[in-house]
């Protein structure tokens, strides 16, 4: 098994960290191209990153400020049964992050993309979590 792990400042208060990490509209401002969902254990989320991924996450872990974490259902082979996830712990006037994509069956050219691309993505959702900063679906991997 294979599993992603990040850990990151991101320089804003904890409580808009977990806002745009666990809710739709945080969500479709730095990873999803759509999503729709309530941030509470047990709920579904549609993922929508394209008419080819119509994805689905079950909220697995739900503590406010703290944690969220979702166990991918719907999604490539790769993905189902994953987990990916977020801790956070308020330090000062930044929130540390300990982000996890745990769960992937093997260390595929997939594991080996998407772990890239989440790089990507946690950059993104550190500038709109800063900044404000929002770039288009289409272009975040190019940012």
């Amino acid at each position: 098994m294979a599993d992603i792990f990040h850990l990151f400042p991101i320089n804003a208060g904890i409580e808009t960290v977990y806002k745009n990490i666990s809710t739709p509209v945080g969500l479709n401002n730095w990873w999803t191209k759509n999503c729709e969902g309530k941030p509470f254990t047990g709920e579904i989320y549609q993922l929508h990153f394209g008419n080819q991924y119509q994805w689905q996450g079950m909220v697995t872990k739900h503590e406010i400020n703290c944690a969220f974490e979702l166990t991918i259902i719907k999604a490539d082979a790769d993905w189902l049964d994953s987990k990916v996830g977020f801790l956070l712990n308020a330090n000062n006037q930044f929130t540390q992050v300990d982000f996890y994509h745990t769960g992937w069956k093997e260390n595929n050219a997939h594991y080996k993309t998407s772990n890239y691309c989440w790089a990507m993505y946690l950059r993104i959702l550190k500038r709109f979590s800063e900044f404000g900063e929002t770039i288009k679906y289409d272009d975040r991997l190019n940012a």
